[in-house]
């Protein structure tokens, strides 16, 4: 059984930098893609970055580019999330997730919205930014 579980997040002014790990444990020998996603409260849970376990494919959301950095380090089977020039509207739970590539192709799953394709879910970490 995958598990994952989110942590570093915090209470940070606009324009400061933090990092969130993801640590997972019970991958069997396939790709994985994992993802970060948040949700605000009132909205919907959006996709923020993913990347595969094999071949680091990293994909963002527009909303991030530019600002967040996605990375895997496979010897601790943990990925991270750079979040650099943090701003009020980054502010929410955010949530990481896996999926076998083996059940789907990685760009197929990055071509939507792919929340609802992630089977394992870790607890959320909060992100709070302030201004």
């Amino acid at each position: 059984e995958v598990q994952l579980q989110a942590s570093g997040g915090g209470l940070l002014q606009a324009g400061g930098s933090l990092r969130l790990s993801c640590g997972a444990s019970g991958f069997t020998d396939d790709d994985y893609a994992i993802g970060w996603f948040r949700q605000a409260p009132g909205k919907e849970r959006e996709g923020v970055s993913d990347i595969t376990t094999t071949d680091g494919l990293t994909h963002y959301a527009d909303s991030v580019k530019d600002r967040f950095t996605i990375s895997y380090d496979n010897a601790k089977n943990t990925v991270y999330l750079q979040m650099n020039s943090l701003k009020p509207e980054d502010t929410a739970v955010y949530y990481c997730a896996a999926v076998s590539l083996s059940k789907t192709s990685w760009y197929d799953l990055i071509s939507y919205d792919h929340a609802w394709a992630m089977d394992y879910w870790g607890k959320g970490t909060q992100v709070t930014v302030s201004s």
